[in-house]
């Protein structure tokens, strides 16, 4: 199989952390049920939503660099190929080298056979959505070498053996409180202890870490990242970041390992000028990264003097070969659709159980699996389309939705909702009898009568109710309401 642009296109065979054992809807169900992460949700993305609004709203080409990133984006996309060929020669050509990867399993084989080379147990990682997704620590882990994320979310998401909910802030689920006890528990075993009487002041917390992580970073020599960007005409990879930690992981160590999805290329070096404007105010409602690190290859005598660069494939060029689908590719991972989906405000992100949590993993994820093993995600929307709305790359994601929604149900063979569906075709014909349904649709009233809502219906209709609620019926249909109104149907 290949693209429509001339690429091949790799279906995955191992896929990482895409997929969890559970279907959205039952996983959903649980979250619902938990008040703090509700609580704890509801406050840190309504603080992220206004954030960005204010900073947005300062920029009078907002609209312009909108569609400005969504057109480079679909250019390289449209010229993938010659671009990430381009991006080979250039980092070969300053020192590094580079390593081409078809799925997750092909990735992890290639890293841990890196860090293996240099003799070392320990790496220091930097935050990076395509090592999760590829589920690199745990592959590191079994090879015998620990990884220590630097990222303070990803650490306390480490610490306490949790996942990541949130493509950005991935402890978004956690508060202060819960925080310093997994700092008070678990530092300690995995290096520096937290001070004795810590308490649950940002300042304290963000304190313990630095001590935690400065051991970390002096005694490390191999250190892994993802990439923001990699721009081809010079190859040079740039990571943008709010704490230090990534700059140092990509400085001080002797070996740098990064991992990039094939995807987050852009052409040329005026290009970074717009993804630099767009991902900071979207993601963080920051004006400009507090810190944003570039390399290209190796320099002698600065920074890591061996460098590999590792080209993720994953299900990518199968996501490219869809025409409606693949500008989930544009994504540039800065969770601003996360922050205002009513659906990820309640449920959190590992409902979805995938690394990509929210409107763009319930696309993204889907097609780099197939709709097939990850059938529930596409439904796990209100269609609102506020995720549309604050995209800084203009990804449409509602219209998404439907595709895929469509291509999970032909996938499933759905016999008896075809059948269902060519009843109600063949009822809405006859007027009378549509009209007589309708009545007797009012008898739902009486099993939602106590709750004001229809929690379960017979079979089977139940399987539609397994997932949702239904309002109660009105007490009078328009249709009757006209005739009592009008006097005529």
């Amino acid at each position: 199989m290949t693209t429509d642009l001339g690429m091949p296109a790799f279906a995955p065979r191992g896929v990482g952390h895409l997929r969890g054992d559970q279907s959205f809807p039952e996983a959903a169900r649980e979250a619902l049920g938990n008040k703090q992460l509700r609580s704890n949700l509801g406050r840190a993305t309504a603080t992220i939503r206004t954030k960005r609004a204010a900073v947005v709203a300062e920029v009078p080409d907002w609209a312009d660099l909108r569609t400005a990133g969504a057109a480079i984006k679909d250019a390289v996309l449209a010229d993938l190929g010659a671009q990430l060929l381009r991006l080979e020669k250039q980092v070969t050509a300053h020192g590094g080298h580079v390593h081409w990867a078809r799925d997750a399993n092909e990735a992890n084989r290639i890293v841990t056979d890196l860090v293996r080379a240099t003799g070392q147990t320990d790496v220091v990682k930097v935050k990076s959505m395509a090592t999760q997704e590829i589920g690199l620590n745990e592959a590191l882990a079994e090879a015998g070498i620990a990884a220590w994320e630097t990222d303070l979310a990803e650490l306390i998401v480490q610490l306490a053996d949790d996942r990541p909910s949130h493509i950005l802030v991935p402890a978004i689920h956690r508060n202060r409180t819960e925080i310093r006890d997994i700092f008070l528990r678990e530092m300690g075993r995995a290096g520096v202890p937290a001070p004795a009487g810590l308490t649950d002041e940002p300042r304290e917390l963000a304190e313990a870490a630095r001590l935690h992580l400065r051991a970390k970073f002096l005694s490390a020599q191999v250190a892994i990242s993802g990439a923001n960007f990699a721009v081809a005409e010079t190859g040079t990879l740039a990571v943008v970041e709010s704490e230090g930690n990534g700059r140092m992981c990509l400085t001080l160590p002797k070996t740098l390992i990064t991992v990039m999805g094939i995807e987050k290329l852009l052409p040329t070096w005026r290009d970074l000028e717009v993804f630099l404007q767009l991902l900071p105010r979207s993601s963080t409602g920051e004006r400009m990264n507090p810190y944003t690190s570039m390399w290209t290859g190796v320099t002698p005598g600065d920074g890591p003097q061996e460098f590999h660069l590792v080209l993720l494939d994953n299900g990518r060029t199968a996501t490219l070969a869809d025409p409606d689908g693949r500008a989930a590719l544009r994504c540039i991972r800065c969770s601003a659709c996360l922050n205002v989906c009513p659906v990820y405000e309640r449920t959190g992100g590992h409902a979805y159980g995938s690394v990509y949590p929210g409107p763009i993993g319930a696309v993204l994820s889907p097609q780099l699996t197939g709709v097939k093993d990850n059938p529930s995600l596409p439904f796990a929307s209100s269609l609102c389309g506020a995720c549309y709305d604050v995209c800084p790359v203009a990804i449409d994601i509602p219209t998404m939705l439907v595709h895929l929604r469509a291509e999970a149900v032909a996938s499933k063979g759905m016999k008896a909702e075809r059948a269902a569906m060519g009843g109600v075709s063949s009822l809405m014909r006859h007027p009378r009898l549509y009209g007589a349904a309708l009545r007797m649709g009012r008898l739902g009233r009486i099993l939602g009568r106590r709750r004001g809502v229809i929690r379960r219906l017979p079979w089977p209709m139940s399987a539609w109710t397994r997932a949702r609620d239904l309002p109660l019926p009105p007490t009078e249909t328009f249709r009757d309401w006209w005739v009592r109104t009008h006097g005529s149907p």
